[in-house]
């Protein structure tokens, strides 16, 4: 049985009459990176904050790491590696002086983890140049690194792509996916780049308005992202009327006022091309696609709405 790193039961935070999260219950397990998504406001960031210590829950309960008491929470919470909205930085201090103090800050005693980290996130360069004066792409990079600097089992990351261009996505990326192989560390992360996600995670959490409204493995992920077959016409109930002759309607759906959807395999086009074309259906586009993973959060949100 896979050990359980951080489980909620029932979480709640809220701000005077706003419900921030609203029964939140999650369990995440060791060694997998967890997406967490969801839009500006849905409660990323609170259920981070709460997990991390930052902000108190108005009811509900965190276990981390098995701890679920105040004594308990405290001593595990050291466990964890948290960059949330931004990185925590002393601007006036230089970049290794950064990570050097939030190491000592962690307890780690192993003073070579300093030069380490810079060097893992490619900060070795400007070590010595003074954190306010790095971009806002390495700024995120020095949040990342201060991080990992306490030796982490669980890293939470808020927005860590921020700022970052193509280049370092894929380096943060090839970074992340090394620290859960080769470590073992557990990492929940959210981004709003969500192709992104779908090419590091290997599971998803997905929040919408406060309420978890789908977990699901990244296996589960890509059965539901099914490829169609994309039919666009200016005649789709005339359409509709004539792919019932083919397929059960449970195989296909309209999406827009002109583009139905069919969930078969690219060989049905052809019967479909025929069909419309021996009918009179004048088709604007027939296509072989894959509902993307940004297609398929917003068609689960839309039906929490």
């Amino acid at each position: 049985m896979e050990e359980i790193v951080l489980k909620t039961n029932a979480l709640v935070k809220k701000y005077g009459r706003f419900v921030a999260l609203d029964n939140v219950s999650v369990e995440i397990k060791k060694g997998h990176i967890y997406g967490f998504m969801g839009q500006n406001g849905a409660g990323k960031s609170t259920f981070m904050k709460a997990v991390a210590g930052l902000t108190v829950p108005s009811s509900g309960e965190i276990s981390l790491f098995g701890k679920s008491d105040v004594t308990g929470l405290s001593e595990a919470r050291k466990k964890l590696g948290v960059m949330i909205e931004q990185p925590a930085l002393f601007p006036n201090y230089r970049v290794k002086r950064n990570v050097e103090m939030r190491r000592i800050l962690s307890g780690n005693p192993d003073k070579s983890m300093t030069d380490q980290m810079v060097e893992l996130v490619g900060l070795s360069d400007v070590a010595d140049k003074k954190a306010k004066k790095l971009s806002m792409g390495m700024k995120q990079r020095l949040g990342i690194a201060m991080a990992l600097v306490g030796n982490p089992k669980l890293l939470i990351l808020d927005e860590p792509v921020n700022g970052l261009d193509p280049e370092n996505i894929i380096a943060l990326r090839k970074l992340l996916q090394k620290l859960s192989e080769e470590k073992e560390i557990t990492i929940f992360i959210s981004s709003h780049i969500l192709s992104e996600l779908y090419l590091l995670a290997t599971d998803y959490i997905m929040i919408h308005q406060g309420r978890i409204i789908e977990t699901l493995s990244h296996e589960q992920l890509e059965e539901k992202c099914k490829k169609y077959i994309c039919v666009k016409t200016d005649q789709v109930s005339v359409a509709l009327t004539h792919l019932d002759k083919l397929m059960s309607s449970e195989y296909y759906k309209v999406v827009s006022d002109d583009t139905i959807r069919v969930f078969k395999d690219s060989s049905e086009a052809e019967n479909i091309s025929k069909l419309f074309s021996e009918n009179g259906i004048v088709l604007k586009e027939l296509s072989f696609k894959e509902q993307s993973l940004e297609e398929y959060f917003m068609s689960v949100i839309g039906g929490a709405k």
